[in-house]
């Protein structure tokens, strides 16, 4: 028989129903076991944040200067400039509307555990902190893309593939628990409903600017190659829905690469762009980390102001270009700029987590269609003469 395979999002959903549930009747103890499971989870989580962003950070940028040519530059500038729009975006649009719609620190009096106890705590300190790991990780890159040094290239590659082993291996699967850990405290202490009702608006608000980010970028891509930017979209949808489905930018390459020819991209421009900003243009998944960011920040009832915000966008920005090509891979990617430059505790990235990959489909379906309308712009600067 075959095995039945669940994915991420529904085994996210599962977990937030089943703690929601549970939570009303487990007898105390049961929910120690769980709130013991998330303290030590957190703890291994933290130690591998720093690990994760050398890890994945440093092939990056060496790989991008061994083959730093025209295209590959203003392709990496592009979709920078690209993912720090809608971070902005997002930030202007979340401040101004949900500090209507979200009653400050009313929702989220206190998410930790702070009645329940963990049977016992496991300390497991990280090596480094967030900052020390992304200069390390900047050094390190440019040093060996400036020195071309093929032995500690291959290291770091081989690094690389062991963080992305481990969060594939390890964090991803155990998420779920992590979640489910969360909502079955929340709903023991009687505050899940407020919370679930401010995830319901938080995700109806980032589709639609989703919506508009597309939109955006299909009608400044139109300038180029002057054609109707709505017609250039409506070729893109086979690749939109077919990421809605599979939750993978990769996974819709060929798609994307088909549809993006069919709206006149040149195959030599189309097979180089398409397959790149799978990578490293993550506009829907910035809009989204940022917009959950906002509304828990006012759930909490923390201040917070453009001038910290416009330094985590962009240290985002560089971040995401790094982000493994796995389900939740962005938001894993993030936690560390998260709890360091937005102070976020362990509780609140959970929710974190479990907010953006509520709407992991349609960032993922944001992202591969945007990377169509920058192989349009490019195309009109790079396209191979007959």
């Amino acid at each position: 028989m075959k095995k039945l395979k669940i994915g991420l999002l529904w085994r996210i959903l599962i977990a937030i129903a089943l703690g929601i549930a549970c939570g009303n009747f487990l007898p105390l103890p049961v929910i120690r076991t769980f709130v013991t499971f998330n303290v030590v989870f957190s703890q291994f989580l933290g130690f591998m944040v720093p690990l994760i962003i050398a890890g994945l950070v440093i092939p990056a940028i060496a790989d991008m200067g061994k083959s730093a040519g025209k295209l590959l530059v203003v392709t990496t500038l592009v979709a920078y400039c690209c993912t720090l729009f809608s971070g902005f975006m997002s930030y202007f649009v979340s401040s101004s509307f949900f500090p209507k719609m979200i009653t400050a620190g009313a929702e989220m009096n206190v998410v930790e555990a702070h009645d329940v106890q963990p049977f016992f705590t496991v300390g497991i300190p990280a090596l480094m902190d967030v900052m020390t790991a992304l200069v390390l990780s900047f050094v390190f890159g440019l040093g060996i893309a400036s020195l071309n040094a093929t032995t500690l290239r291959k290291v770091c590659g081989e690094v690389r593939d062991i963080v992305v082993k481990t969060i594939e291996v390890v964090i991803i699967p155990l998420l779920p628990i992590y979640i489910f850990g969360i909502f079955l405290n929340m709903a023991y202490s009687g505050q899940v409903w407020g919370i679930l009702l401010v995830f319901v608006k938080v995700i109806g608000v980032i589709f639609i600017m989703h919506i508009l980010l597309l939109v955006f970028q299909y009608c400044v891509a139109a300038l180029f190659v002057r054609k109707n930017p709505f017609k250039l979209l409506g070729r893109m949808m086979p690749a939109y829905f077919t990421a809605l489905g599979t939750q993978s930018s990769a996974a819709t390459i060929p798609v994307t690469l088909r549809q993006t020819i069919a709206n006149g991209v040149h195959p030599d421009v189309a097979g180089f762009v398409i397959p790149l900003c799978a990578t490293i243009h993550l506009s829907g998944s910035t809009l989204k980390i940022v917009a959950c960011a906002v509304a828990l920040m006012i759930m909490q009832g923390i201040p917070f102001d453009f001038p910290m915000f416009a330094g985590f966008i962009f240290m985002l920005g560089i971040t995401m270009v790094a982000a493994p090509g796995v389900p939740g891979g962005a938001i894993m990617a993030a936690v560390g700029l998260l709890s360091s430059m937005l102070g976020f505790d362990e509780a609140q990235i959970a929710l974190m987590i479990a907010l953006y990959i509520a709407m992991d489909s349609f960032g993922t379906a944001c992202n591969v269609t945007g990377d169509g309308a920058i192989a349009l712009a490019l195309d009109r600067f790079f396209r191979p003469k007959a």
